[in-house]
């Protein structure tokens, strides 16, 4: 309702009265937030009477920025990302970063536009977005972030980044490790990929349990093949005890070549097929 009155009270005010509505928060009241986890980092500036602009970055993942408004509906359209002079340093040239679609009223900013977001803060200049229309009206709405005690909080920032696990869950609960024909030892690589599964398991106290499955191609006897998946998906589990992990936790399992993931017709969809997978389960 409230929204609603605003922009009935805007749509009345003559065109060339409207100015640009700023938020930013003033200079004696900036405040950066840090959230830190081994699954996350957040650097957060609430901004007054807006919302909240946070840089984040998750383990395994680039960083990357939204804007967050409380009320979504206060942006929409295309919306420009300019690095401005701060405040009380005036006369630098502004930098264009970005121009970007609002969704749903929030903007994300990924990759070297986010990474150029923090520069700018680094040099104690004010990322700006912009926008031509606030709350639907044609009143141009300007979002600062400002860049007052941002070299101490992106030293927080940063020793945050320092603790990230290497990869997220998405990229760890389902793992395929490969098998040369009629081999069951572990590779450097297949151990080196099982470390970052052991690594997460150990810090996720959520992942409750863990499926290792061993598969072959179809090129011998059936029995043989048994034989060879069980022992393929049994060095996997000794492994991942090896490193730490429980194993009352892990579930091992195999299977022969009754499974492929392709046609064993050719010599590298074959390789496909000679695998173990390894699939978390959280609560």
């Amino acid at each position: 309702m409230l929204g609603r009155a605003l922009i009935l009270i805007l749509l009345l005010i003559p065109a060339q009265v409207l100015q640009a509505v700023t938020f930013r928060a003033p200079v004696d009241a900036v405040h950066w937030q840090i959230e830190a986890s081994p699954f996350m980092c957040r650097l957060i500036q609430p901004i007054p009477a807006f919302g909240d602009a946070v840089f984040e970055q998750e383990a395994g993942e680039p960083v990357q920025f939204n804007l967050l408004p409380a009320q979504t509906q206060q942006l929409s359209g295309r919306v420009r990302l300019v690095a401005e002079a701060a405040p009380w340093s005036p006369g630098a040239a502004p930098r264009r970063i970005a121009d970007i679609e609002a969704q749903q009223g929030r903007v994300q900013v990924r990759g070297d536009s986010a990474i150029n977001m923090l520069a700018a803060l680094h040099q104690g200049m004010m990322p700006t977005f912009s926008a031509d229309r606030w709350y639907g009206t044609r009143e141009s709405v300007t979002v600062g972030i400002m860049a007052v005690n941002f070299q101490t909080a992106y030293q927080d920032y940063m020793d945050c980044l320092t603790q990230l696990l290497p990869v997220n869950y998405r990229q760890i609960a389902r793992t395929a490790v490969l098998f040369p024909t009629a081999e069951h030892q572990l590779s450097d690589a297949t151990r080196a990929r099982l470390d970052l599964v052991a690594q997460y398991v150990l810090t996720d106290d959520s992942v409750q349990q863990i499926f290792v499955d061993g598969h072959t191609d179809n090129d011998g006897r059936r029995l043989l093949l048994r034989d060879l998946s069980m022992r393929r998906a049994e060095e996997v589990t000794r492994y991942l005890v090896s490193r730490g992990v429980d194993e009352s936790m892990i579930v091992t399992r195999f299977h022969g070549d009754r499974y492929p993931v392709v046609e064993n017709d050719t010599p590298e969809n074959r390789q496909r097929n000679r695998r173990v997978t390894i699939r978390l389960e959280r609560d």
